[in-house]
């Protein structure tokens, strides 16, 4: 494995940064090369660019980080094809936005390309094949336009083919490039040479092995460094028999990243999924790759000649086989994937054939939705995987709204239309900004079928049961993140049950939990009072209150649990001393001047819109995976047997979104912090206007431990911490609000508009995050 101590991220950008993730494996477009791609070489020759910018789209939606751009060809004029590819390229916002990698042989291309990029790119290459003299000219160079640079390991006396010359040939380089150059080792890029396997030469059997343990040096030996390489070359013997070529792609990947490379030029939309590579084929494949045997090429050659042509088109039916389904398999699918590219079509299709709206939405759409639910509840499913789902769904109903609307309008008094399973009224309690949860339970259970009247957040009682009522709510939702709210809760609690609502109150949310609802809440409510632990309970728990058959089954449950939850609280527990005594053994601090450090300044200052970038460091990513129901501790997530690959990929998606907030500045963080003079009194804090300590502004009560503890262990309160006023020591207090929510708001409505709850609940999950690192940030301030 890699030595994941020497590691910075590698970071580049095109119009939107792209920053490395450690252990995300960064794909190369390689269709944008003319060495590389017929079509793309023909378009470039025939002076049609826009339409060559499309294959570097396709590239994108295929998987692509980084587009490698290629025009070495004795027919086409470098520098000029190069300028201008990368002009009408830069006018395309959804290509631009991906960092480029300007490749060619030819210095006077590579400094043309560089010369027109937006932002930091890659170079490919350069290497010590003129000697260091020109080397290091080079790599002054690529270091004043600001980009990383590949570097082939490749000298005066030749390309390194062995492992020997590999390493040898790299940390030359390194060495002249670090100490000589002064460049920065996370932009260094080593590329040790893919070598084509599988020729039928002995001496070339062990080329793949060869640049699989080079890479793993590197890792290793020559610190923040990163490894590249042009993953097509290693098949080249199998040129036109694509599955096979596939499969050694995959393959040789899986073996490659797994000893630390980093990146590599690949055909974004032809690799195979190494753990669906047929089992025989995978078996010659690594026989070959990892020179396991000597007759191994001979046997993957007589395997791949009863191959031969059909990888083209094997290929092609498999992308696109789930569109040869009838359109209710095709929208089921859809869902089911979270793939939005034909849903508006498919939807359509299926209206016209079903002939009503409402029997597409009654029919292949909730069937659909039907399957997610049963995958996310069987654990088969993550959130996140979910909302995308929820997404599609939603572009679907937006399509067939105004058919329904007319008609609606049409057959009102027929009464033909679908009836929701049931009406919810959510909010989240007055005092409580935090909404992100209870968005997430909204998105699920309107895709499934009931109708969900989202209030938002800081809700009033009042506002809450008038709205219930209105309404004619089925269930009353409540949500909560901050301690204070619970006691809010039990109010509303208390009003529902003095107003005589005879419905289902559910309660939710991160500082809820299932005692508390117990003990506290659902005493006050003569209705069931549910607790619903995350978004996949909320669709069970709500079907259940709702059914005329198992409503009474499970409330009878439901209670006899609550109540076995009381009569444990109830039971003799710890037992507990007088406040009096309590306050006789608080804190033993001996008070000293000395000890008491004096801040440079007293008084409050504001620290307005301050830097997104800077708060990003500080961020605890472990509560960001909570968001999504994914349970773990970052980055320890990421080898999850099951949550790992769910999570890496939400980490990717959350971070792409937080580039694009930063780089447009879509939101703005606030923060006002003070320090004031103060001192304890008794176990309450006192707050000065002045040095003066005449004038009270402030007074802070603090609760004291009163557990009996055993010993001489003390009962604290925070006011220990603080010089008693009785000492006349001048001690000092702190105190901050931050937010990092000015234009949420907006930027989620936007998103909604859109209906991508999706990015809307994403942008909400970040934002509390960077609210969490701003505090961070301070405390370190």
């Amino acid at each position: 494995m890699a030595d994941v101590s020497k590691w910075r991220p590698l970071r580049l950008s095109g119009s939107q940064p792209f920053t490395q993730q450690q252990g995300v494996y960064i794909m190369i477009g390689e269709r944008t090369n003319v060495a590389g791609s017929p079509k793309f070489a023909k378009l470039i020759k025939d002076g049609k660019y826009e339409e060559a910018v499309s294959i570097a789209r396709q590239q994108i939606e295929n998987g692509a980080n980084v587009l490698d751009v290629c025009m070495d060809e004795g027919m086409i004029d470098g520098v000029t094809a190069m300028t201008r590819f990368l002009q009408v390229l830069a006018s395309e916002p959804e290509v631009a936005k991906v960092p480029i990698m300007v490749d060619s042989s030819k210095w006077e291309v590579i400094e043309a390309g560089l010369k027109c990029l937006q932002g930091k790119g890659i170079v490919n290459s350069i290497s010590l094949k003129e000697g260091e003299d020109k080397f290091r000219e080079h790599a002054a160079a690529i270091l004043k336009y600001g980009a990383a640079t590949v570097v082939m390991a490749f000298d005066e006396q030749g390309q390194a083919a062995n492992y020997e010359d590999k390493i040898r040939l790299c940390e030359r380089a390194y060495r002249i490039l670090v100490d000589q150059v002064e460049f920065p080792p996370e932009d260094i890029i080593f590329d040790p040479n893919i070598l084509t396997v599988a020729t039928g030469m002995e001496e070339h059997n062990n080329y793949a092995v060869d640049y699989i343990n080079a890479t793993r040096w590197i890792k290793a030996n020559l610190p923040y460094a990163k490894v590249s390489g042009g993953v097509s070359n290693i098949s080249f013997s199998f040129r036109g028999n694509n599955i096979v070529r596939e499969a050694i792609h995959s393959a040789f990947l899986y073996h490659a990243i797994g000893a630390g490379m980093d990146m590599g030029i690949v055909n974004a939309g032809m690799l195979e999924v190494y753990e669906e590579i047929e089992p025989e084929l995978k078996l010659l494949v690594e026989d070959v790759l990892l020179n396991r045997r000597p007759d191994a090429t001979e046997r993957l050659v007589e395997y791949g000649e009863t191959l031969k042509g059909a990888g083209k088109a094997t290929t092609e039916k498999k992308a696109e086989e789930w569109r040869n389904g009838t359109v209710e398999e095709r929208l089921s699918h859809a869902l089911v994937k979270g793939i939005d590219s034909y849903i508006e079509a498919d939807a359509e299709e299926a209206r016209v054939k079903l002939g009503r709206p409402l029997a597409v939405i009654e029919g292949p759409l909730m069937d659909g939705m039907g399957v997610v639910g049963d995958l996310f509840g069987a654990g088969k499913m993550f959130l996140p995987q979910v909302v995308k789902s929820a997404r599609v769904m939603k572009k679907a109903v937006a399509h067939l709204t105004p058919y329904m609307q007319a008609e609606k309008e049409a057959r009102a008094a027929a009464g033909e239309l679908v009836k929701a399973q049931g009406k919810i009224v959510l909010a989240t309690v007055k005092g409580d900004v935090h909404d992100i949860g209870k968005n997430i339970v909204g998105v699920v259970l309107a895709c499934n079928n009931y109708e969900v009247i989202d209030m938002g957040v800081m809700v009033p009682c009042e506002k809450i049961l008038e709205r219930a009522k209105l309404e004619k709510a089925d269930i009353v939702g409540l949500s909560g993140l901050i301690t204070p709210s619970l006691d809010e809760m039990v109010h509303v609690a208390r009003e529902m049950e003095r107003q005589g609502f005879k419905l289902p109150l559910l309660i939710g949310g991160a500082t809820t939990s299932r005692a508390h609802t117990a003990i506290k809440i659902a005493p006050h409510y003569s209705e069931p009072v549910v607790h619903i632990v995350d978004a996949s309970r909320a669709v069970p728990v709500t079907t259940s209150l709702l059914s005329e058959e198992g409503k009474s089954g499970f409330v009878a449950k439901h209670r006899a649990n609550y109540e076995a939850l009381r009569k444990a609280h109830a039971a003799p527990k710890q037992t507990v001393v007088s406040l009096e005594v309590a306050r006789s053994r608080r804190t033993p601090i001996t008070w000293r001047a000395e000890y008491i450090p004096s801040p440079t300044f007293t008084g409050v200052r504001v620290l307005d819109n301050f830097p997104l970038a800077t708060l990003r460091e500080f961020i605890d990513w472990s509560p960001f995976f909570h968001t999504w129901g994914l349970k773990g501790v970052y980055p320890r997530i990421f080898d999850h047997l099951e949550q790992g690959p769910q999570a890496r990929q939400i980490f990717e998606e959350g971070n792409a979104l937080l580039d694009l907030i930063i780089e447009k500045k879509l939101i703005f963080a606030r923060g006002v912090y003070g320090l004031f003079p103060a001192n304890a009194v008794g176990d309450d804090v006192e707050l000065y206007a002045d040095q003066k300590r005449e004038k009270v502004i402030e007074r802070f009560h603090f609760l004291r431990q009163q557990a009996n503890r055993e010993g001489s262990e003390p009962c604290r309160a925070l006011s220990d911490f603080i010089a008693p006023k009785e000492t006349g020591l001048r001690d000092h207090i702190g105190a901050f609000a931050v937010t990092s929510g000015i234009g949420l708001k907006e930027l989620c409505d936007s998103y909604r508009c859109k209906h991508d709850d999706y990015n809307a609940i994403m942008a909400e999950a970040l934002a509390d995050r960077l609210a969490e690192a701003f505090a961070e940030c301070l405390h370190k301030r």
